[in-house]
């Protein structure tokens, strides 16, 4: 792939006159910074100038060339894209919104805070109950296929003839896949995957298109159901997060937008600061639905993407959390037939690791820290190969036919390979009578024996993690373990990234479990008969959690995952150790697999901390321009011209006031959002019209949460030639308090405030209050620290 990342480099650039800057030069060319300046029309204000790539500029040829390969990757982690914008995280505190506040009671604000306990309570059962539903289905129609194919084999392994039972095999897995890669592809794109990636952006600011809509949330359960059940190498667990984050979504507005359904409830949480923390309690609400961890889904919405977080917060997620386990547990246990036997907590059962059959000492903690080292070196080949095949798909196979067909293609291998790898493995063991093989096939192996090989691979990824944890000592020949973990690793890279709903805990669990168990087995074959090396069960679980570590790279809630899962907090420190280490490891040779895919979409992510190389920069290099500002009273033709500009970058004007003498400078008064803009021309409050109509209705804060989320498109609104002429004043709907920086303040000081305070926009401004520039989160995300010193990355329409 082509590089065109720049360095950030010191040099002198001449101003708009041709005279060589005496000043501090800017890397953005915006030179000595310039102050509002009135334009035609009097009412508009640019400062400066933003460095953005143009890939219909004159260049080189050999510039061309290079960017021709550009035109191919759209999406490329070598550039932002200018598609993406930012979520409100800070409140609009305008004079509407200050007035609201004053008239609330106490008792309103109390039952406020009810509401959202109420509301956490709602995304923790409809989590738990879609998780129940796409457990059972998952179950009966995968056990539906398995015993038509295990009939089937065994049927024709007496008779001859087993090609036609691999060929049923490949079709109904085919047959699944195609059907699932369709209505992702065709209906819901935003539904492929696991979906982590994209809350995780969310969680952090960026406004990602569709992720949180009812279609997506239901494309998203039917083509996981259809994954699974299809027999490819992936799990059910990652999506379960994105549909958590989805149902909280929808929940806490209290109406569809889809389906033009208002409920007329929970209006107050129509912004994107309260939408964002139902959000994280949803993403914790399916995480512990997967995995029956509710304190390791608070942790992981606090690790992987919260931008925010209180006391308060925490409670309110812990409570979805809970519910959501419980809710699966329940329901589970109706449908096994033993309704209140709570022993179901998560889609994923690991089984109970009882204390004193898998205990360890402490002289096998170094040779943990060595599995864990192995974990984070097998995981950085998975993401580097994952990486380039990304890279690939991007390029050539991006038209929905392309998808669905390469899908077909790998459920077509993944069956094939896996009855080659059945139909030559002589890994036969005995068929006890308290066996827990769901589909033990015998194939040519004797009366009474069962193919080993068959327990992994023709299975449900979820009942194979579990028989390489708890099966008896003797159940797997290294042979086996070793030929399963080299083909289900290639498979599951391959899986990752189709056009499919699915995840990648389970068969990163899967290929864990498998070497460790390997590992045990060799480890226990030079040592002693009877010693505490004999159990492969704990090296099974020590791999699983190495290789998912090596992979997604989360630490802190992985360890509490891991630990609830097995029901023992006994293996916290070996789990821990392991984990970290599969993340010291694996970082040193390439990001983990939800980074990568997040870079390659060209999305301007903000980590916790701005570049640790960057002190040397300031606002005033990184703010773009020019910024667009307005009169407090402005014209309406010019609200509109400059709405319906498609040049304009940025979603936020300040909003300056004219001094006392015309003369003078205008000075920053308030901020006000395109959204905002958009309301008001829509109701056409203008000033005109309100001294004619003196019974016309006062806009309202309800209005602006009406239009949320999907406010109408400025073509949309009609604004005649007579209503151009008149004025609209911004007074009592701009934020008259925006955040402001200096503009020698340093990047990470801009940084800082920006993150915490989950910013859109941050005006810079000189010591006399004028605006010189506008930091968004693009001017911040565009700055990283590469091997070669701080790096900028490109702007681009992607």
């Amino acid at each position: 792939m082509a590089n065109i990342t720049k360095k950030v480099s010191w040099s002198s650039r001449a101003d708009e006159s041709g005279a060589t800057g005496e000043g501090t030069p800017l890397l953005n060319g915006s030179g000595q910074p310039r102050y509002c300046r009135q334009l035609s029309g009097g009412s508009i204000f640019q400062v400066g100038r933003l460095s953005t790539v143009d890939l219909e500029e004159e260049i080189s040829a050999e510039e061309d060339s290079l960017r021709g390969r550009l035109k191919e990757i759209p999406h490329n982690e070598k550039l932002l894209s200018l598609k993406f914008e930012s979520l409100d995280y800070d409140n609009i505190e305008n004079q509407l919104f200050l007035e609201e506040e004053r008239r609330m009671s106490y008792m309103g604000f109390r039952c406020l805070e009810i509401s959202r306990w109420v509301v956490c309570g709602l995304i923790g059962f409809l989590t738990g109950l879609i998780a129940c539903f796409i457990d059972i289905v998952v179950e009966e129609l995968a056990g539906i296929k398995y015993r038509v194919v295990k009939e089937n084999i065994e049927k024709f392994t007496e008779v001859g003839g087993l090609s036609i039972s691999l060929i049923l095999w490949v079709v109904l897995n085919s047959i699944f896949v195609m059907v699932g890669a369709i209505i992702v592809a065709c209906f819901e794109p935003i539904a492929a995957g696991s979906g982590i990636p994209q809350i995780k952006c969310y969680l952090n600011g960026v406004k990602i298109p569709r992720v949180v809509r009812l279609k997506t949330l239901v494309v998203k359960v039917a083509g996981v159901i259809c994954s699974v059940v299809g027999g490819l190498a992936v799990g059910k667990e990652g999506p379960m997060i994105h549909s958590g984050a989805v149902v909280a979504a929808g929940v806490s507005q209290g109406r569809s937008t889809s389906l033009k359904k208002d409920f007329k409830m929970f209006e107050y949480f129509r912004r994107d600061t309260e939408k964002r923390d139902f959000v994280s309690a949803g993403a914790a609400a399916g995480v512990s639905a997967a995995f029956g961890a509710p304190v390791g889904g608070v942790l992981f919405s606090l690790e992987e993407g919260a931008s925010f977080w209180n006391q308060m917060l925490t409670w309110r997620i812990f409570f979805a959390s809970m519910i959501s386990t419980f809710t699966l547990n329940f329901f589970l246990s109706i449908y096994h037939k033993n309704a209140g036997d709570l022993s179901n907590p998560g889609l994923i059962n690991f089984g109970r690791f009882e204390s004193d059959s898998v205990a360890y000492n402490l002289y096998e903690i170094p040779l943990f820290i060595i599995m864990g080292a192995i974990g984070g070196l097998l995981g950085a080949l998975f993401n580097k190969l994952n990486y380039w095949l990304t890279i690939f798909r991007i390029s050539y196979v991006h038209r929905p036919g392309l998808q669905v067909m390469e899908a077909m293609l790998v459920a077509a291998v993944t069956a094939t390979v896996s009855f080659t790898m059945i139909y030559f493995s002589d890994d036969c063991q005995p068929l006890g009578p308290d066996h827990t093989e769901e589909y033990p096939l015998q194939l040519f192996c004797a009366d009474g024996e069962y193919n080993s090989m068959a327990t992994t691979f023709f299975n449900t990824p979820e009942r194979s993690v579990r028989s390489l944890f708890h099966n008896q000592p003797g159940t797997y020949n290294p042979l086996t373990l070793g030929l399963f973990t080299v083909t289900y690793f290639f498979l599951a890279c391959w899986t990752y990234g189709l056009t499919v709903s699915a995840g990648v805990f389970i068969p990163s669990l899967l290929i864990g479990a498998a070497w460790g168990r390997l590992f045990g087995i060799l480890l226990a074959s030079i040592t002693a008969t009877g010693s505490i090396w004999t159990d492969s069960g704990k090296y099974a679980l020590i791999g699983a959690a190495a290789q998912l570590g090596g992979i997604v790279r989360m630490t802190l809630s992985l360890t509490v995952i891991m630990v609830e899962a097995t029901g023992n907090v006994t293996y916290g420190l070996p789990i821990m150790l392991v984990l970290m280490t599969a993340k010291i490891v694996g970082d040193y040779f390439v990001e983990g697999l939800y980074d990568i895919h997040i870079k390659l979409q060209s999305v301007p992510f903000l980590h916790w901390d701005a570049p640790a190389t960057s002190h040397w920069l300031t606002a005033r290099e990184v703010m773009s321009s020019p910024v667009t500002c307005l009169n407090r009273i402005e014209k309406v033709g010019t609200i509109v011209d400059i709405l319906s500009n498609t040049s304009t970058n940025h979603n936020g004007f300040p909003v300056v006031i004219q001094g006392a003498d015309g003369d003078e400078p205008s000075k920053l008064c308030g901020l006000i959002l395109r959204s905002q803009l958009i309301v008001l021309l829509k109701h056409k409050v203008f000033v005109e019209l309100a001294r004619s109509r003196l019974t016309l209705r006062k806009l309202q804060l309800k209005d602006f949460r009406d239009a949320y989320p999907r406010f109408p498109p400025i073509q949309s609104i009609h604004v005649s030639q007579d209503e151009r002429e008149c004025m609209m004043d911004l007074t009592e709907f701009m934020n008259a308090t925006p955040y402001t920086v200096p503009q020698d303040t340093s990047l990470p000081r801009v940084f800082k405030l920006f993150r915490a305070l989950g910013l859109r926009h941050l005006v810079v401004v000189d010591d006399e209050n004028r605006v010189v520039g506008l930091v968004t989160r693009k001017d911040l995300a565009r700055y990283h620290l590469g091997k070669h010193g701080l790096e900028e990355l490109q702007l681009a329409q992607t």
